[in-house]
């Protein structure tokens, strides 16, 4: 199905998941722990779930049901508000052991962060104690076939009326929100969260990337969808203003890149330790005695770990700017922080996902360890914006003092 026509055909899809009770995590130390213990779980059937492309329903079930939905949301209205430090460890920590479980969510907390900067207070009270209460929300912002990924062909109606087609849906079929991104009559972008159920709204599970396999990141279809006008955000308003909007998304990208490094590395360790034969010139016992492989693996880890500082320093830069007022200057610091942790975060998932096979040797290849999941989940991540672009943001604001272009992937 990928025509609007189809939007009005129901199936089990667009039935909302079972809403389940959702603990309220209350410090950063319980959402590490929370994180580690989904970690655990989920990394016993992430290569199973991968090669045959079964959703992690349970999963993500865990990960709601354990507070770990709402961890951003602030105090003021029943949240813990962790640090963004604790919030781009825990998406590491989780995206280690399976970073298509890692990256269903990512979308909820760019959004809840956009609804505390552009929503009115009705709107955030509702919003934030539904995620509070174990709703998740989805994405529906992207669209395929226009100029660029911030053009929009989507419609809302001044009655709420919407029509359009999303893809890159991430975490809509998992969600009971989904947050559609539309133009208003004044062409002015607007977030509307519909419920699912709504008729018209569909969800077609299309997605079909050879990597992150199970984030089903499909098609979404809206044929005259109507929208509660009480929950359509005027989301075109945070621009007017300094904002992390993108600095936040960005630094849960990188943290899931920073996760896919992490996993690499790991089962590369395990292989070379366990499987493993070192080469007939190495003259050692063990492919873990191999002297090239040696200072391969320490490598590798050098540039993890210099990877995760940069996280962490951007993580921190966020938590200082957004502890005071926002100016263009402090809003500009934090996306440059973020910006060159991604780069770091980029590059060393792509690197250690490569290499782990050149240090586990062939049988590393062999389709019954399927560790090609950690390239194929790399290289698709980190394609959500290039990482080019972020050297030139970097050099501009070093070099000349400019400040970064406002939006989500900066």
């Amino acid at each position: 199905m990928s025509s609007l026509a189809d939007a009005n055909v129901q199936s089990d899809l667009d039935i909302a998941p079972l809403l389940l009770p959702a603990k309220v995590l209350r410090n950063d130390a319980q959402a590490i722990k929370a994180a580690h213990e989904l970690a655990q779980v989920a990394s016993l059937q992430a290569a199973k779930r991968d090669r045959q492309r079964k959703l992690p329903w349970a999963e993500i079930e865990q990960f709601t049901r354990s507070g770990l939905g709402s961890i951003s949301i602030p105090r003021e209205y029943g949240g813990p508000q962790v640090s963004f430090v604790t919030l781009a460890e825990v998406f590491a920590i989780i995206s280690a052991a399976d970073p298509a479980l890692g990256q269903i969510p990512q979308n909820q907390f760019g959004i809840l962060n956009l609804v505390l900067g552009s929503a009115t207070e009705a709107q955030k009270k509702q919003l934030f104690k539904s995620v509070l209460d174990g709703w998740r929300i989805g994405n529906a912002g992207p669209e395929r076939g226009s100029k660029n990924t911030l053009e929009l062909k989507a419609r809302i109606t001044a009655d709420g009326v919407l029509n359009g087609q999303k893809f890159y849906s991430t975490g809509a079929l998992f969600a009971h929100w989904v947050a559609v991104k539309a133009l208003n009559d004044d062409g002015k972008q607007v977030l509307a969260f519909i419920r699912r159920g709504t008729p018209g709204l569909r969800i077609v599970d299309d997605w079909s990337g050879f990597g992150q396999r199970t984030t089903a990141s499909g098609t979404i279809l809206l044929n005259n969808v109507q929208a509660d006008p009480e929950l359509v955000v005027d989301n075109w308003r945070i621009n007017d203003t300094p904002n992390i909007q993108g600095a936040v998304s960005q630094l849960i990208q990188a943290a899931i890149d920073a996760g896919i490094a992490r996993g690499a590395i790991d089962d590369a360790i395990d292989f070379v330790k366990t499987r493993a034969r070192p080469w007939i010139d190495a003259k050692a016992e063990r492919a873990s005695d191999d002297l090239y492989v040696i200072a391969d693996i320490g490598k590798l880890k050098i540039e993890l770990h210099a990877a995760e500082a940069l996280l962490r320093k951007a993580g921190q830069v966020l938590d200082e700017v957004s502890a005071a007022p926002l100016t263009a200057e402090s809003a500009a610091r934090a996306s440059i922080a973020v910006a060159e942790a991604k780069v770091l975060t980029t590059e060393i998932s792509l690197l250690a996902s490569e290499k782990l096979f050149e240090l586990a040797g062939s049988r590393a290849t062999l389709a019954e360890f399927n560790l090609d999941r950690h390239w194929r989940n790399a290289r698709v991540h980190t394609l959500h914006d290039p990482v080019r672009w972020k050297y030139h943001a970097v050099g501009a604001y070093r070099l000349n003092g400019t400040l970064p272009n406002r939006h989500s992937w900066i």
